[in-house]
């Protein structure tokens, strides 16, 4: 990856990557990023933007000293050209290299991808190519799954289908509710999405694969 060659507003000192982090909701793989993007980490967080202006990941990012701002999903409705071109004009004046969905629960159009090409990043709950979409820990119960996960990849305008950049596993243990392998899962999620972005903001692309 490499950083633009200009500083940028926000300060971020040049050679180092900035990133722009979108979000819905808490915002705890936005935390566990912004955390990690420190000391000798090639990237720089530059924004948290939210889709719902009472994500309460809006308050933990602006603790945290992160420029915030709120495209709100609702004020669009059926408009989501609208919504896309609001969402650009929001984040262009930051000049990030990468975008980082941590919980941003919208699907990006081929359009919108497109201009991001190989420099957007999502963590989705399962690992893929198993268990695309929603509601992924209900579908590995009833799957009959023995073990369960979390994926980075790269964004493409197929739904969760982009180069997979990292993948973490857990077992699914007996009794396991969905509500039970969530909150199993995420402090994996928490561990993989920082490790993924630090090699792929220093340019490594390589699949990296923990165990939880």
């Amino acid at each position: 990856m490499r950083a633009a060659s200009s500083e940028a507003a926000s300060g971020v000192p040049r050679g180092l990557v900035r990133v722009a982090i979108l979000i819905s909701g808490a915002g705890s793989n936005m935390v566990a990023l912004v955390r990690s993007m420190t000391g000798d980490h090639p990237a720089r967080p530059v924004l948290v933007l939210s889709s719902d202006p009472g994500a309460a990941g809006l308050g933990r990012a602006a603790a945290m000293g992160i420029p915030t701002a709120v495209v709100d999903r609702r004020g669009f409705g059926a408009d989501r050209k609208g919504f896309e071109a609001a969402l650009e004009a929001a984040i262009a004046p930051v000049a990030p290299d990468v975008i980082c969905l941590a919980g941003f629960m919208h699907v990006l159009s081929p359009g919108f991808v497109a201009g991001w090409t190989g420099r957007m990043l999502n963590i989705h709950p399962s690992l893929l190519p198993r268990h695309r979409g929603l509601r992924t820990h209900d579908r590995v119960l009833a799957g009959g799954d023995t073990e369960h996960g979390c994926t980075v990849h790269l964004v493409t305008a197929a739904l969760d289908e982009g180069p997979i950049l990292g993948t973490a596993r857990i077992p699914v243990l007996p009794g396991d509710t969905p509500e039970s392998l969530a909150a199993r899962l995420l402090p994996v999620e928490h561990r993989l999405y920082p490790a993924v972005l630090r090699r792929f903001a220093g340019g490594d692309h390589e699949p990296l694969h923990l165990e939880g």
